[in-house]
């Protein structure tokens, strides 16, 4: 983070930490405050009612700063109100100058120490604000000790100026001590936690590679059994084939009785022998996936060609909405994105087979956006979802949820593999019972690697 960050986060916490001042602030000066009736009572008995309304209104100027910081507007600029100490201030300086107690000239003068004293504790940071209101505060006092009618001698005046100054110069310096001090805290905090996200950013993604590591050793395994598998099917395949043509051949010579069975039955054996080379064909795919090249796609004519291959797939009942940015291009090989789209739309439309909600329409969703050169395609649908003890496993080779013929689980495994080819990344949100997400995060533009 740049050190604009660093002071517009500083700030914040000092805002909040004033508000938190003030709040106690108001709470202690309100009842300190009036508690304060009895000794004017005992000095002041011909002012003590005057006074009383004195300090009742400087409690309500209290109370409203209070509101003042529950308002927004006074949570985001607190340090305008600064009536929470500046109240019962202006209204001892006003009592001296109502009291006119010669020859006592009145102690009063000690409750402005009590008051710097209180906002020094409870805004020891605030150094400029300290240091301006004791400015304020002398000479203030100098000035009503000098205007009242029975002038206070000087020799009085220089002794409570020398005890407030006095306040004035503990309460200031102990403020810019606590500021300092805050300050270097702070940064010590903000370094620690900087440091703290750094470091968890850092075990997520070591955890990210440790799997993908894990993932891509398990196809690269999955890839040489492969290999050797899709020559030693197709060897028997060929021959199968072979086979086939010649029942074809024979199937004129039979009687025209037997022909309708033998024809059901070459029909099923031909289905299985498709079946199979579908698989090593998937097979193929998965095996060597950097046959092809990469190339500016648009990603219209991906989701319009995929849908093209499930059109007798998808059930009348089910919507089926596309939602894409016009112009949106991704980098990546046209026909694998194909095959990556097929797969996961066959997988929606499977879940979707099986949703069983009254009132509910089936639904498959597509939609994309743009953030910065990265391309964020969903394919989401209202099915079953996904169970949380199968999330770790769905992208495995091989491992499937489905009935046994329904397929072979290495759907997701092949879309893992082209994704991560393209140097993007497949991710699932799902709520089991709810919705299924696959989001699918491609490059938008060419990713060059890093010079030295």
């Amino acid at each position: 983070m740049n050190d604009r960050e660093f002071h517009l986060a500083y700030e914040d916490e000092k805002r909040r930490d004033y508000i938190t001042a003030a709040t106690w602030g108001t709470f202690v000066s309100i009842p300190l405050n009036l508690s304060c009736t009895f000794m004017d009572q005992a000095m002041y008995p011909l002012l003590a009612r005057v006074f009383f309304f004195a300090r009742l209104m400087s409690v309500c100027v209290t109370a409203l700063a209070w509101f003042w910081f529950k308002t927004p507007i006074g949570r985001r600029h607190p340090q305008f109100n600064i009536f929470w100490f500046t109240s019962p201030m202006l209204m001892i300086l006003w009592m001296i100058y109502v009291a006119d107690d010669y020859p006592r000239y009145s102690p009063y003068y000690a409750g402005l120490n009590i008051i710097m004293l209180g906002m020094g504790l409870l805004a020891s940071w605030a150094y400029v604000q300290n240091l301006v209101t004791s400015l304020f505060v002398l000479a203030a006092y100098v000035w009503i000790s000098s205007v009242i009618s029975s002038s206070q001698p000087l020799g009085s005046i220089l002794n409570n100026v020398t005890f407030l100054m006095l306040t004035a110069v503990l309460v200031v310096t102990g403020s810019v001590v606590n500021s300092r001090s805050r300050f270097r805290e702070f940064s010590l905090r903000y370094e620690l936690d900087r440091n703290r996200r750094a470091l968890e950013a850092s075990l997520a993604q070591l955890k990210e590679n440790e799997a993908q590591l894990i993932h891509s050793e398990k196809l690269a395994s999955l890839g040489r059994l492969s290999a050797g598998m899709i020559h030693e099917i197709n060897n028997p395949l060929n021959f199968a084939r072979s086979g086939l043509g010649f029942l074809h051949e024979k199937e004129k010579h039979l009687a025209p009785e037997q022909r309708a069975d033998f024809a059901d039955i070459l029909k099923d054996v031909e289905a299985g022998v498709n079946r199979v080379s579908t698989i090593v064909s998937d097979l193929r795919l998965f095996t060597y996936p950097d046959s092809e090249q990469r190339e500016d796609v648009a990603m219209s004519e991906i989701i319009t060609a995929a849908s093209r291959f499930l059109k007798d797939e998808c059930p009348a009942k089910v919507e089926f909405a596309v939602q894409l940015p016009p112009g949106l291009t991704v980098y990546a090989n046209k026909n694998k994105l194909i095959h990556v789209f097929t797969n996961l739309l066959q997988n929606s439309l499977d879940a979707l087979k099986k949703k069983n909600a009254a009132g509910e329409k089936p639904v498959v969703r597509i939609t994309a956006r743009r953030e910065n050169d990265t391309v964020i395609l969903s394919v989401y649908d209202n099915g079953p979802g996904i169970a949380a003890e199968n999330l770790d496993k769905i992208f495995d080779p091989f491992f499937t949820t489905k009935d046994v013929g329904e397929g072979m689980g290495i759907g997701l495994s092949i879309c893992y593999r082209i994704v991560r080819e393209a140097q993007g990344k497949i991710s699932v949100r799902t709520e089991p019972g709810k919705f299924c997400e696959f989001l699918v995060e491609l490059p938008a533009t060419p990713k060059t690697a890093p010079t030295n």
